[in-house]
């Protein structure tokens, strides 16, 4: 990594959550109030007590693949990129920052806690052309393939805790401090 420019954090919060709502939820899962705060608040603030540059992509996009890539056009000259899904409210600032330590000496990175596929999924600049290329539903394991991504285990559950029913909002409102 030339220099020590840290990547990018690209909070994904174009979602529509039709599993929310399916589950009896209103509105969007990223509004929903969790100790007075939005579940995508608490997501930005954990970013913003990372130290880390980040982009929230909330444009209307058809499909996961569609938000990266415009959030990578977006952030074209970072030296990579953590894609987080605005939905992980208990993701840990020391987590962030390993993650993006870990692309130091990788290309492209994710996390496992407890043998869970996690987030934040990292990539270096070399990854840029693909997940440029991402459309649809698909997400970036394409890309994590194409690159040997790297498994790193992190000691945070933050990192596997998304929200997608009314019922995981309860779990995480029960386990935020």
């Amino acid at each position: 990594m030339p220099g020590h420019h840290p990547p990018t954090v690209l909070i994904l919060a174009s979602g529509r959550g039709r599993r929310f709502i399916a589950s009896g939820g209103t509105g969007s899962k990223l509004q929903a109030l969790l100790h007075g705060k939005t579940v995508l608040q608490h997501t930005v603030d954990a970013v913003r007590a990372s130290g880390l540059p980040f982009h929230v992509e909330n444009g209307p996009h058809l499909g996961m693949g569609d938000s990266i890539a415009a959030a990578v056009r977006a952030t074209r000259d970072a030296a990579g990129w953590l894609i987080l899904p605005g939905d992980l409210p208990l993701i840990q600032p020391d987590t962030l920052r390993a993650m993006a330590q870990a692309l130091a000496d990788h290309a492209a990175v994710f996390p496992t806690f407890e043998g869970q596929r996690g987030h934040p999924v990292g990539f270096s600049a070399q990854c840029r052309a693909g997940l440029e290329s991402l459309k649809g539903n698909q997400g970036a394991a394409p890309v994590l393939s194409a690159f040997h991504a790297m498994e790193f285990v992190v000691t945070d559950a933050g990192a596997v805790t998304d929200i997608d029913t009314l019922d995981d909002l309860n779990r995480v409102a029960q386990l935020l401090p």
